[in-house]
């Protein structure tokens, strides 16, 4: 039995959290209307039945995997323009919206020059304009814009996520240890130099993680903004899907699944080489 000396002081604090989190997560699950019990309705489980075993035996006849050669080809052109686009804003905006390389933080012991924080809030202002827009939403605009196709899931995905990448690129430059890259400030080095030799060093490895992640939501989402006439196997799975062709969109998800895996083998290979 536990004494006063050895029971966990921070016991009650915890339940008393549990108990916050539920009282708050029951109110969320009762505007969801969740109610699985519906799963266990015998005519859920019927039609679920029928619809996943019209998966089977996924198709694999010449013409439709190359078909599927040119739409998974096309998805990961999609994502990897996308993607090369947001970096083109993230890594400037990054830069501009982090205090890593702030002349005052080097030189006043780490306290803000309030007119600096001034000028980067109109930067932090953007990048959540950019991404508080979920990327189908941006794929609707532009497929009005510029019609069906690959081009509205490239514009779409590089709008997101140059949002998304350039919050947690500052993010990233704020948390790795800043004495290197003040000393070189302090010097009399330029910030360029000092970003490079001082802070990109020791954020390369998270850096390379998170961005082989962001591209790998990116092959998601180029998938999901197919849905909406912008190319790639999200377009081919749609129109599967309306011809009850289930052999053909099992095929495209286990292709997707290779993607997927492709990406994260990528991210595991690139982290042991910055490591």
């Amino acid at each position: 039995m536990l004494n006063r000396d050895t029971r966990d002081p921070a016991a009650l604090p915890r339940l008393l959290l549990t108990l916050l989190a539920l009282a708050l997560l029951w109110p969320g699950i009762q505007l969801s209307e969740l109610d699985l019990a519906v799963l266990l309705q015998a005519d859920s489980q019927n039609e679920m039945g029928r619809f996943v075993a019209a998966f089977w035996p996924p198709t694999h006849d010449a013409d439709f995997l190359q078909l599927l050669l040119d739409a998974t080809l096309q998805t990961l052109a999609i994502a990897t323009a996308g993607m090369a686009l947001a970096l083109l804003l993230a890594i400037p905006a990054s830069l501009l919206a982090s205090r890593a390389l702030s002349l005052s933080a080097a030189s006043r012991g780490g306290r803000p020059n309030p007119l600096a924080q001034l000028l980067r809030w109109p930067v932090r202002g953007l990048l959540i304009f950019l991404r508080s827009v979920p990327e189908i939403v941006w794929a609707l605009l532009f497929v009005r814009a510029v019609g069906l196709g690959p081009t509205a899931g490239v514009l779409a995905i590089a709008i997101t996520y140059s949002g998304m990448l350039g919050k947690v690129y500052a993010e990233i430059f704020e948390s790795v240890d800043q004495r290197p890259a003040h000393a070189l400030l302090q010097a009399g080095s330029g910030r360029l130099a000092a970003f490079v030799y001082g802070i990109l060093p020791n954020a390369a490895a998270e850096l390379t993680s998170y961005t082989v992640y962001r591209w790998e939501c990116a092959i998601r989402a180029s998938v999901v903004m197919g849905f909406v006439g912008a190319g790639g196997l999200g377009q081919q799975i749609d129109l599967s899907m309306r011809m009850f062709a289930g052999g053909e969109v099992a095929s495209m998800l286990l292709t997707f699944l290779l993607l997927v895996l492709l990406a994260d083998q990528l991210s595991r290979v690139l982290r042991g080489r910055l490591a």
